[in-house]
């Protein structure tokens, strides 16, 4: 009896830590971001900064990883219902809107190429260099979002939630929506100051 109390305390304080831990992490990674684009403001002044427009690629990736965020919303409210069906449907077609989204971000890259625009080594510009730092680092937080989403799909196929139990799906959610945030953001940014 008093070992599943233990238990139970344990259970309860990790979930409780959960979240904070969660927030901090994220407050971490946008204070890096706003960095990254603090530096990407100050070398815009330079002599040498080329604009260029934004490759039609990363506006499909934007419209992708907007799109994922919705479907694992409708994920979270199918949870609550314990609608499983549509549970497995909806984390699927996140990850496969995840997934679009990192292949149309590299093929946003091979169009700045294509179009004379290179992102690093002999001829490559400022401004591209820093598109490309800030997009990669972003988008190895995409790959901390891909590991996440399985790990909810696989605990979802592992039926550790149901409508009282949504913890685990919920902080891969705040995470998921956090990734697709920022580079919404991150997007705007490159839209308007580019």
């Amino acid at each position: 009896m008093e070992n599943q109390n233990l238990e139970l305390d344990y259970k309860m304080a990790k979930q409780k830590s959960a979240k904070p831990m969660l927030w901090i992490s994220m407050v971490s990674m946008t204070m890096m971001f706003i960095g990254l684009t603090s530096a990407y403001i100050v070398s815009s002044k330079r002599e040498d900064w080329v604009s260029f427009e934004m490759p039609s690629a990363l506006f499909i990736s934007t419209l992708l990883i907007i799109l994922s965020s919705i479907t694992f919303l409708l994920a979270k409210k199918a949870i609550k219902k314990d609608d499983r069906k549509s549970v497995t449907l909806f984390l699927l077609v996140t990850l496969a809107l995840g997934i679009g989204f990192g292949y149309f971000q590299l093929e946003g890259f091979y169009q700045l190429n294509e179009a004379g625009i290179f992102l690093s080594g002999k001829g490559s510009l400022v401004s591209a260099s820093m598109l490309m730092v800030i997009s990669f680092a972003h988008l190895v937080h995409v790959l901390a979002g891909y590991i996440v989403l399985l790990v909810v799909i696989y605990n979802h196929f592992k039926k550790r939630y149901n409508a009282t139990e949504t913890l685990g799906l919920e902080l891969g959610g705040v995470f998921w929506h956090f990734v697709d945030i920022l580079w919404v953001l991150l997007f705007l940014f490159f839209y308007f100051i580019t």
